[in-house]
């Protein structure tokens, strides 16, 4: 599908409409990873503390490109693409590791931590006989690196050639965000992985939007952890790329969600183990909820006492990977680390709060299959700007602003 085709199936000038096309065309989703993956966009790739000194090493991804962020031997990260310049395969296997060289399995060419070449195996041949040809510089044939920029610990890369600088592309309210929780040293306390089949754009919206918060997860509203109607808002940055959602305080009695006819609100159902509803106020700002995220991939949380980072990785037109990783402070008190711990169980792929967001994008795609590809969803609510709003979050102005970032890169 070429470029005019693609402006062509949108029905409108601005993102209230969304054709579902976009979710079902294999040539889109082939053009995004030119444009979007491989374009001038910064993708979150790990946490710094996760390749923490000389010889660590994490595997990321961006869009479908598998990336190695590694720590040399001089304590600096290194992007590198994972992929060996002989035949093509993995270098690093391993989710993270340690290792003095990065070695492919299939025929033992190894790099550097930097991404140089170091050896290949039989490069001389065998008693004068075979071997690479005489004209063969190891130095042409490194790993192919990309570039890194880190801010408050959190890693970002691109495989663009054209990015502004990662500070401009996030905007000051997502740094300031950064800079409110990653405020003191974070230690990683555990992954979650899990698969949605579903198009990947279908999650990313689905974090953006508050509007569905409160009525899709049962577990916030029935006790009342979150409501739209507790204070809050939504924030926008870069025109609408980079978005966070929140919500302040403990929720108020109210007739919007006690009186409705809501599936969110089950007044029959307790817990056997309250304690589960514990938490510890770490923020004087007084936020308890903050969902932020950064086009494209990129998903930081704060539930309460959950701090976390999620990827989104595209595995194809109707498939996708999340990666959570779940952290703490260096710091922590007994008490609070137990309170994260516990309240795990809130997120991933089985969590209270989440494990409802891991198959409504498969209903979704379900849903518009067929004849339905042909139409649009439809994001009116709150209008159809793309700014910040405090005065109420049951607006879908965040999701619009998704939208709006993938239009640009898509040149559509």
């Amino acid at each position: 599908m070429t470029t005019d085709n693609n402006k062509n199936i949108w029905p409108n000038v601005d993102t209230t409409r969304i054709p579902y096309r976009l979710i079902h065309d294999d040539d889109i989703y082939r053009q995004e990873q030119a444009r979007i993956f491989q374009g001038p966009a910064w993708h979150y790739l790990c946490l710094s503390v996760e390749v923490p000194e000389a010889g660590c090493f994490i595997t990321s991804f961006i869009g479908e490109t598998p990336i190695i962020v590694s720590c040399d031997d001089k304590g600096e990260l290194h992007g590198l693409i994972n992929r060996c310049k002989h035949k093509g395969a993995l270098v690093a296997v391993e989710s993270s590791g340690r290792a003095s060289t990065l070695r492919c399995l299939y025929h033992g060419w190894s790099y550097h931590l930097n991404g140089d070449l170091r050896m290949v195996p039989f490069e001389k041949g065998i008693e004068g006989k075979g071997g690479m040809p005489p004209g063969f510089n190891k130095a042409e044939h490194g790993l192919t690196r990309i570039q890194i920029q880190s801010y408050a610990g959190v890693v970002f890369g691109t495989l663009g050639t054209d990015v502004e600088n990662l500070e401009t592309y996030l905007g000051p309210d997502m740094r300031a965000q950064f800079n409110r929780v990653f405020h003191k040293p974070v230690v990683v306390l555990g992954y979650y992985h899990q698969v949605m089949h579903s198009n990947w754009k279908l999650y990313m919206e689905n974090a953006r939007d508050a509007y569905h918060a409160t009525i899709l997860h049962a577990f916030y509203a029935s006790f009342k952890l979150n409501r739209l109607t507790m204070g809050g808002g939504l924030v926008v940055n870069h025109s609408g790329w980079n978005t966070m959602n929140y919500s302040i305080g403990a929720s108020v009695q109210d007739g919007y969600y006690d009186t409705n006819e809501l599936r969110s609100v089950m007044a029959d159902v307790g817990l056997a183990d309250p304690t589960l509803l514990n938490h510890r106020l770490e923020f004087s700002d007084g936020i308890t909820i903050a969902i932020q995220s950064i086009f494209p991939t990129c998903v930081h949380q704060q539930i309460y006492n959950t701090l976390a980072m999620r990827q989104v990785v595209p595995l194809g037109l109707n498939k996708t990977e999340l990666h959570w990783t779940f952290f703490g402070y260096a710091d922590d008190d007994p008490q609070l680390r137990q309170l994260r711990l516990q309240q795990a169980n809130l997120i991933g792929p089985a969590g209270y709060v989440s494990m409802e967001d891991g198959v409504i994008g498969d209903y979704v795609q379900r849903g518009t299959a067929g004849e339905g590809v042909n139409k649009s969803a439809m994001l009116q609510m709150g209008g159809s700007s793309v700014e910040s709003v405090t005065d109420s979050r049951a607006n879908e102005t965040t999701v619009r602003g998704f939208w709006q970032g993938y239009r640009t890169l898509m040149g559509q």
